[in-house]
Order: structure tokens, then sequence, then C-alpha cells
């Protein structure tokens, strides 16, 4: 048997520097996560989960509900639970402190704010969830640019 055949798993992944990221085989970042980029991880994932429930519930009263357009309520469920993988594909990719998972929460930031100005706009109790997605997307806008995790996530200046 050679040494590989005979290592655990879990010690051949591991070095000098620590664990290795399995994707990229860049050496995991050293140190804990910081706490503004576990909050933007966080934040966009349970923006994906939003996203995801409401899916779900427009699927569900597409099915069972009297819609005045059934398959217009199931196509616009479907599309809400597949725009939900991006934010949660992201919060995942945060967590991990994966590099590329910066671009993705920032695009679903960017992507919250016309969803706020149409809630805003449609008024009534509207208004209130219309302020608290610009309140949550902004703040992880400014989580996701500080220098703390842009240094976690390995993106440095450009030189």
């Amino acid at each position: 048997m050679s040494s590989k055949q005979s290592a655990p798993k879990n010690a051949r992944k591991s070095g000098p520097a620590g664990p290795r990221q399995q994707a990229a085989g860049d050496p995991a970042p050293a140190g804990p996560r910081p706490a503004r980029l576990t909050a933007a991880a966080v934040l966009t994932g349970l923006e994906g989960l939003a996203l995801a429930a409401a899916g779900v519930y427009l699927l569900v009263m597409g099915l069972l509900g009297k819609p005045d357009s059934p398959q217009q309520a199931e196509t616009g469920g479907l599309t809400v639970l597949a725009l939900a993988v991006l934010p949660l594909v992201a919060a995942r990719g945060l967590w991990l402190r994966r590099r590329w998972s910066r671009g993705p929460a920032m695009i679903t930031q960017i992507m919250a704010l016309p969803v706020a100005w149409t809630l805003y706009v449609a008024g009534g109790a509207m208004v209130a969830a219309a302020v608290a997605l610009v309140v949550v997307a902004l703040g992880t806008l400014v989580l996701l640019v500080n220098p703390t995790a842009t240094e976690a996530l390995g993106i440095g200046p450009r030189e």
C-alpha cells in the first residue's frame, strides 16, 4: 500500500498552512472570519431564504389558490425560486471565505434596490418592506466593500 492509500482523506487535504480549499487548491485564509464578513453572509443568506419562501408561496398559490392566471403564478414562483439560488450560493461562498462569492453577493444587493423601489411605489404596507430591503441591501453592500471583508476574501488592492 502506498502512503496516499493508507492516509485518511482529511490528512491529505491539510498541510503546513492548514486545510486546503477543494475547488481552487489554494490555502484557506488564516485566522477567524471577520464579523463583517459573517454579517454579510448571514444577510445575503436571509435574502435568499426570503426569495425562496416567496417562490414557494407563489407556486403553491398558483397550484392550490384561485389566481387570475395559474400558469403565470406558477411561472412566477419557479422564476423567483431560480432567482433565490444566486444569493444562497453567494452566502455560502462568503461564509466559506471564497473570493468569487463577493461578486454574486454584490449583484444580489444591487438587484434588490429596484425591487425596493417597486415596493415603495406600491404604497401601503409595502413601504415598510421597501425600507427594510433598502437598509439590508445598502448595509450588506457596505459590509462587502469594507477592507476587512475584502482582505478576508483574499481580495487586495489593484497594482
